[in-house]
C-alpha cells in the first residue's frame, strides 16, 4: 500500500498508514490515495453505468450519461463537458482535486454563484464477485455533495435507492473490491498527464512514469523507510532492555522495602498484643490475691457461725436451768408456807427438805456451771467478733501498701508504654525520613547517571565529527567518509581500464556548491543521504561500482547509495512544474551544479525544483500554512533545517551542516568548544554523583542505627515488669 512521501520525515512511531487513512476525509480535501484491489470478472462488476452532474464546474446540469459495457467515446465541442465528466469521475470516486489537474481545491469545482455541487455515479454490481450483493443489489449509487467551503460528504445507496452507508471506509472497501484506482495515471489519464507523457522524449521520464504507475518507486521508498524504522526499533529495544534491567533492580529494592515495612506492621501488632497480655496479667494477679482474702474471710465467717450455733444451744440449756430454778423456788416457798402451816409436819418433812435442798444445791451448781459456760461462750463470741474485725482491719492494712504499690506500678507501666510508643513513633518517622531521603538521592543519582551517559554519547559524536573535520582540512572529500578518496582513485583506475561505460559521478555533495552559505543546513536536511550517493549510467556500471565498494566498506557497514539513471548532457526543463516565489529560492536555484547528471539525479530522486528555502521559521510557517502555498510547492526548509508542510512542521535534530559548510576552521573551533563544555559537564556530573553516593551511604548508616534502636525498644517492650529502670534514650540527627 502506498503512503505519502512526506511521511518519510515523520516520527518513527508512525507506522505505514493504511489506505483508509490516506484517502482524504469526507469533510476536507487535500490527501492522496492509491488503491489496490483484487482481479474481477470483466463486464460484471465495477463497470461505470452512468454519471450525473449538478452545478459542477461551469455546468448547472449535465447528464445523466449512460455508458456501455465496453469502450465508450465522449465526443463534443470545446466547453461541452467532456473534461467535466472525467474530472467528476476522479472526484466522485474519492480522488483529490490536485489529481485532476483542474484545480487545487474542491471548492473550485462548485459553479460560480452556487453554494454546492452534486455528483452521482452508478457502478455495476452483478455476478459472483459482487460487493455485498444482498445489501446493494445489482448496482451501487455513489452520491457526493461538495460545499462551497471545500468539504464534501457521501451517500452510498443500493439499487432500490435506500441509503446503506455514509462512511468513508465503505467507499474505500468498494473501490478496493472493484480495483478502481482514480489517482493512478494508468487507470485514469488526464489531458495534462497525457500531454506530458506524449511530449516527453526522454526515456528517463517514461521510466519514471512506469515506476509511478506500477508503484515500484513508492515500494523502494517504503523499503528504505522500513529499514530505517527497523534500525530505530532495534535501538529502542536495546534502550528498553537497559531500562528493564534498571526497573528490575528498582523492583527488588521496592520488594525489600515492602518486606521491611510488613515486618514493622507485624511488630506493631505484637506490641498491641503484649500490651493486652500485660494488662490481663496484672488483673489476674490482683484477682488471685483478692480470692485468697475472700477465702480467709469465709473461713472466719464459718467459725463465727459455728460459735453462734453453740451459744444458742447453751442459751437454751441456761433457760431450762433457770426454769428449773424458779420451779424449785416456788416449791420452796410452798414448802415454807406449808412448814409454817404445818410446823409439826416440818420435822417429818425435814429430811425430805434436806434431800430436796441437796438437789437444789446440785441444780444451782449446774445452773452456775451453765451460766459460767454461757458467759464464757459469750465472751468467746465477743472475742471472735473482735478478732474478725481485727482480721478485716489487718487485711485492709496489709493489702493497702500492696494495692498502692500495684497502682504505682501500673501507672509507671502506662507511662513507660506511652514513652515507648512516643519513641517508636519518633523512630518510625526517622526511618521514613531516611528512606525517603535515600530514595530521593537514588532517583537523582539515576537521573544524573542517564544525563552523564547522554553527554558522553554527545561528546563521542562531537569528537568523531571533530576528527572528520580536521581530516577534511587537507582533503575535502574525507567529509563524505574516510574511504572516499581511495574509492574515487579506484573508480578512476577502473574507468581507465574500461570497466565502466561512463565514469560514475559522486559523491553528489562534492559536485554541488552553495550560492548562499547560510542555507547549508537547510539543503543538507533536504537532500540527506543523497549527498553521499553516486550516479551510474546503467546496472552494469552499478555492479562494478558495488564490487569496488566492497574493498573499502566492511560487511554490515552502511555503504553510499547508488542511483542508476541514463546520463544526459542537458538538465531537465522543469519550468512547467517548478515552484516559484519572488522572495525565496528553491533548492535547485540555490545550488550551482555544473554536472547535468547530478542535477537530473537530484530532480528525479528529491524533486528539488519543488522545495523552497526560507531562512526564517515564522516566515516559513506563514508562507506554507497561514496562506496558500505557492504553486507546485510541496514543502519548504528553514535555515535551521526545519521541514515545513502545508499542515505539518518538523524540527531538525541537527544544529550544523556536516558536508556543505565552507568555514571548516570555524566549525572545528565550535566543535572544540563544545567538546570542552561537554568534558567539563561530565566532570561536574561525576562530582555530583560522588557527593550523592556519599550522602546515600551516610543515610543508609543512619537508617541502620535507627533500625537497631527500634529493635532495642522492642526488647524493652517485651519486658514490661522488669523493675523501674528505663531503656537508654537515643537522639538522632537527620541530615
Amino acid at each position: 500500500m502506498a503512503k505519502r512521501k512526506e511521511e518519510n520525515f515523520s516520527s518513527p512511531k508512525n507506522a505505514k498508514r493504511p489506505r483508509q487513512e490516506e484517502l482524504e476525509d469526507f469533510d476536507k480535501d487535500g490527501d492522496e490515495d492509491e488503491c489496490k484491489g483484487t482481479t474481477l470478472t470483466a463486464a460484471e462488476v465495477g463497470i461505470i453505468e452512468s454519471i450525473h452532474l449538478k452545478n459542477f464546474m461551469c455546468h448547472s446540469m449535465l447528464g445523466p450519461f449512460k455508458f456501455g459495457s465496453n469502450v465508450n467515446f465522449v465526443v463534443g465541442n470545446n466547453g461541452s463537458g467532456k473534461s467535466a465528466v472525467l474530472t467528476a469521475l476522479i472526484v466522485g470516486l474519492g480522488g483529490r482535486a490536485v489529481a485532476t489537474n483542474r484545480g487545487s481545491s474542491l471548492k473550485g469545482f462548485v459553479k460560480d454563484g452556487q453554494n454546492s455541487a452534486d455528483i452521482s455515479i452508478t457502478l455495476r454490481n452483478r455476478g459472483d464477485d459482487a460487493f455485498k450483493a444482498s445489501v446493494y443489489g445489482n448496482s451501487i449509487l455513489i452520491q457526493q455533495h461538495i460545499s462551497i467551503d471545500g468539504s464534501r460528504s457521501y451517500k452510498l445507496k443500493s439499487a432500490t435507492g435506500s441509503v446503506v452507508s455514509t462512511r468513508k471506509e465503505e467507499l474505500i472497501a468498494i473501490l478496493d473490491h472493484f480495483n478502481i484506482q482514480v489517482d493512478n495515471p494508468v487507470s485514469v489519464l488526464t489531458q495534462e498527464m497525457s500531454k506530458q507523457f506524449l511530449q516527453s522524449k526522454n526515456e528517463g521520464d517514461k521510466y519514471k512514469f512506469f515506476m509511478k504507475a506500477t508503484q515500484l518507486e513508492q515500494m523502494k521508498e517504503d523499503y528504505s523507510y522500513i529499514m530505517e524504522t527497523k534500525e530505530r526499533t532495534k535501538e529502542q529495544i536495546h534502550q528498553g532492555e537497559e531500562r528493564l534491567t534498571e526497573l528490575k533492580r528498582q523492583c527488588v529494592e521496592k520488594e525489600e522495602r515492602f518486606q521491611s515495612i510488613a515486618g514493622l506492621s507485624t511488630m506493631k501488632t505484637n506490641l498491641e498484643s503484649l500490651k493486652h497480655e500485660m494488662a490481663w496479667a496484672v488483673v489476674n494477679e490482683i484477682e488471685k490475691q483478692l480470692n485468697a482474702i475472700r477465702d480467709n474471710i469465709k473461713i472466719g465467717e464459718d467459725r463465727a457461725a459455728r460459735l453462734d450455733r453453740k451459744m444458742e444451744e447453751q442459751q437454751v440449756r441456761l433457760n431450762e436451768a433457770e426454769q428449773k430454778y424458779k420451779d424449785i423456788q416456788d416449791k420452796l416457798e410452798k414448802i415454807s408456807e406449808e412448814t409454817n402451816a404445818r410446823a409439826p409436819e416440818c420435822m417429818a418433812l425435814k429430811a425430805d427438805v434436806v434431800a430436796k435442798k441437796r438437789a437444789y444445791n446440785e441444780a444451782e451448781v449446774l445452773y452456775n456451771r451453765s451460766l459460767n459456760e454461757y458467759k464464757a461462750l459469750k465472751k468467746d463470741d465477743e472475742q471472735l467478733c473482735k478478732r474478725i474485725e481485727e482480721l478485716k482491719k489487718s487485711t485492709d492494712q496489709s493489702l493497702e501498701p500492696e494495692r498502692l504499690e500495684r497502682q504505682k506500678k501500673i501507672s509507671w507501666l502506662k507511662e513507660r508504654v506511652k514513652a515507648f510508643q512516643n519513641q517508636e513513633n519518633s523512630v518510625n518517622q526517622e526511618i521514613e525520613q531516611f528512606q525517603q531521603a535515600i530514595e530521593k538521592d537514588k532517583e537523582e543519582h539515576g537521573k544524573i547517571k542517564r544525563e552523564e551517559l547522554d553527554v558522553k554519547h554527545a561528546l563521542s559524536y562531537n569528537q568523531g565529527q571533530l576528527k572528520e573535520l580536521k581530516d577534511s582540512k587537507t582533503d575535502r572529500l574525507k567529509r563524505f567518509g574516510p574511504n572516499v578518496p581511495a574509492l574515487l582513485e579506484a573508480i578512476d583506475d577502473a574507468y581507465r581500464q574500461g570497466h565502466f561505460t561512463y565514469k560514475p559521478v559522486g559523491p553528489l555533495g562534492a559536485c554541488i556548491h552553495l550560492r548562499d552559505p547560510e542555507l547549508a543546513l537547510a539543503i543538507e536536511s533536504c537532500l540527506k543521504g543523497l549527498l553521499q550517493a553516486y550516479c551510474c549510467h546503467n546496472h552494469a556500471d552499478e555492479r562494478v561500482l558495488q564490487a569496488l565498494m566492497k574493498r573499502f566498506y566492511l560487511p554490515g557497514t552502511s555503504r553510499p547509495p547508488i542511483i542508476v539513471s541514463e546520463f544526459r548532457n542537458e538538465i531537465y526543463d522543469v519550468r512547467h512544474r517548478a515552484a516559484y516565489h519572488p522572495d525565496f529560492p528553491t533548492v535547485l536555484t540555490a545550488l550551482e551544479i555544473d554536472n547535468a547528471v547530478v542535477a537530473n539525479s537530484l530532480i528525479d530522486m528529491r524533486g528539488i525544483e519543488t522545495v523552497l528555502l526560507i531562512k526564517n521559521n515564522s516566515v516559513a510557517r506563514a508562507v506554507m500554512q497561514s496562506q496558500k502555498p505557492p504553486k507546485n510547492c510541496r514543502e519548504a526548509f528553514t535555515a535551521d533545517g526545519d521541514q515545513v508542510f502545508a499542515g505539518r512542521y518538523y524540527s531538525s535534530e541537527n544544529t550544523r551542516p556536516k558536508f556543505l559548510s565552507r568555514d571548516v576552521d570555524s566549525e572545528i573551533s565550535d566543535l572544540e568548544n563544545e567538546v570542552e563544555n561537554k568534558t567539563a559537564q561530565i566532570l561536574n556530573l561525576q562530582q555530583h554523583l560522588s557527593t550523592l553516593e556519599k550522602d546515600i551511604k551516610h543515610n543508609e548508616e543512619l537508617l541502620k542505627r535507627c533500625q537497631l534502636h527500634y529493635k532495642e525498644l522492642k526488647f524493652w517492650l517485651h519486658r514490661p515488669s522488669e523493675g523501674y529502670q528505663k531503656p537508654p534514650q537515643v537522639t538522632w540527627i537527620i541530615f
